[in-house]
């Protein structure tokens, strides 16, 4: 990596879940638990076919609530409470990757699918809060998910980001396309991806080491 890649940035994106800490946590997946078991009750179908169909419309819409609100109208707010009451305790403080974004020149910027509440909790469980300057989640951006372009828009125009002077930090190789036609520096983060698609710039499986390279 150059370090000068990213001496324009002055905006830092980060995405949360898998971004922040690793998939070995098992946090989502409680979530996904708790998603599974809201289309069980509200759609009246078994565990098997529920968890078929959540798997389905991430895969399709981007997120789980997508395509419920999409193919049932579902009440996005009340779906994203049920889902995200969860144990947070299993998430280890990371104060080493606070310090490495708090070393970085220029704001730093949690955008999630989930929602900015959740994502304090996860913050604070990290012990890294204090150090973002602003959080939005999917509702931030009238529930429109990433990867879809618009969702970024919202987020980026509530900011003021300038793309061209941001990078996005991301788990989900989807998440960085629309990010990357806008212009920014897109950085994919975690352990299971072994190629490089070509809207993505940097590939790493440590984010801490990583942005103490640019620092």
């Amino acid at each position: 990596m150059n370090k000068a890649t990213f001496d324009r940035v002055s905006s830092w994106v980060f995405d949360l879940d898998h971004t922040l800490y690793p998939r070995q946590n098992c946090l989502f997946d409680q979530i996904e638990v708790k998603m599974t078991d809201y289309v069980m009750q509200n759609l009246g179908i078994n565990r098997e076919r529920a968890n078929r169909l959540r798997k389905n419309y991430w895969n399709i819409y981007g997120t789980t609530l997508s395509g419920l609100m999409k193919e049932y109208s579902i009440d996005p707010k009340k779906f994203l409470h049920d889902v995200h009451q969860i144990d947070f305790s299993v998430l280890e403080p990371s104060p080493d990757l606070g310090e490495a974004i708090a070393n970085l020149n220029g704001r730093k910027i949690i955008y999630t699918n989930g929602t900015a509440i959740y994502a304090q909790e996860v913050l604070t469980a990290l012990e890294i809060l204090p150090v973002f300057d602003s959080i939005y989640g999917v509702e931030n951006a009238d529930y429109l998910p990433k990867p879809e372009a618009g969702a970024f828009e919202i987020i980026f125009k509530k900011d003021g980001i300038s793309p061209q002077n941001a990078a996005m930090f991301e788990d989900d190789p989807r998440n960085l396309i629309a990010p990357k036609s806008l212009g920014m520096q897109t950085v994919l983060v975690g352990q299971n991806h072994l190629e490089k698609p070509n809207h993505v710039d940097f590939v790493t499986n440590d984010l801490g080491y990583f942005l103490r390279q640019i620092v």
